[in-house]
């Protein structure tokens, strides 16, 4: 534990090895202030989280690529992949 002391406008500096982290800051006690390491998910990922079937499936996957078991694509018609390019 290290003892601190905000600037003139009310900031405090935890040092280089934080700089640019995303962090929770609970200030919902008056007797103490909790900084906690956070990532953000972005919404339209959340579901992956949410749902263990997804993460599994997810996880093995990333597993097999590690390896170098992968597997050809399906076939695409090339006529239709040139006109439906935006």
């Amino acid at each position: 534990m290290t003892t601190k002391i905000l600037d003139s406008k009310g900031r405090l500096s935890l040092g280089a090895e934080y700089a640019s982290q995303t962090v929770i800051v609970d200030d919902s006690n008056a007797d103490r202030i909790v900084i906690t390491p956070a990532v953000v998910i972005p919404a339209n990922e959340l579901w992956v989280f949410q749902n263990e079937a997804a993460r599994e499936s997810l996880a093995a996957g990333l597993r097999d690529a590690r390896a170098g078991r992968l597997s050809d694509g399906p076939e695409i018609d090339d006529e239709w992949l040139s006109d439906n390019e935006d």
